[in-house]
């Protein structure tokens, strides 16, 4: 009797290990990624500045600082490693290397998203809270920035699939109607989406590349994005 349950024990042995292997092929096709979380500070000052940024650059007044995700936009850090970047957006406050943008508040730049050079995905807060990445755009922002960019550092074909997969998660979620490059949010200027009460508040973008967002765009045209507003 032993023999007997062996030998047919045997065949539904083979099937579940069979059934698993597809399983586990299926997983590595289906293009499945993890996101890590890595929270930067985002203490009571943090809150604060979040509050004050909305109020004074969009006339918006909340006691949360959160946001309706109408849009993600594509940067890179320029910053060479992942500690380097991290280091950079942890704090609540503007460093004093961003003489640039001080004269517009305190709060630090940042992102909700940030992809290593090897494609892993860090979230660096709540995906619908204010994050400092885009004039004017903020309020309605999801930002992901790109390890690198730099001619001697150019975004890698991992950081590419991670994009493409992170937008379409995103659009999945949210009622994502755009998907921009940093280089493009001036064309938003007078759109219905751009709230910014300062003329004077702009800066000039390259990030992240025109290649890198048409490959981006190709990899997700039947998500059906709506098309950048066509500012003469």
């Amino acid at each position: 009797m032993l023999k007997t349950k062996n030998i047919i024990a045997k065949p539904f042995q083979i099937k579940a290990t069979l059934i698993l292997l597809v399983l586990l092929v299926f997983s590595s096709c289906s293009g499945q990624k993890k996101i890590i979380d890595k929270p930067v500070i985002f203490d009571d000052e943090r809150v604060k500045l979040s509050l004050e940024y909305l109020k004074d650059h969009y006339d918006i007044h909340q006691e949360v600082p959160t946001i309706d995700p109408k849009m993600i936009v594509l940067h890179w850090t320029v910053i060479p490693t992942i500690e380097e970047s991290f280091e950079f957006f942890k704090n609540a406050t503007l460093s004093n290397t961003r003489d640039d943008i001080s004269s517009a508040g305190s709060l630090n730049v940042s992102s909700q998203f940030m992809v290593d050079r090897d494609g892993s995905i860090y979230r660096l807060m709540p995906e619908n809270y204010l994050a400092r990445h885009v004039i004017g755009l903020n309020h309605c922002a999801i930002g992901v920035e790109n390890i690198g960019g730099t001619e001697d550092l150019p975004l890698t074909e991992a950081q590419l699939k991670s994009n493409i997969w992170l937008v379409k998660y995103l659009a999945k979620k949210y009622a994502i109607d755009y998907v921009i490059g940093h280089y493009e949010y001036t064309l938003f200027d007078g759109h219905e989406l751009w709230l910014e009460k300062d003329d004077g508040y702009r800066t000039e973008k390259t990030d992240p590349g025109t290649e890198f967002m048409a490959e981006v765009r190709s990899a997700t045209k039947n998500m059906n994005f709506k098309p950048l507003p066509n500012k003469q």
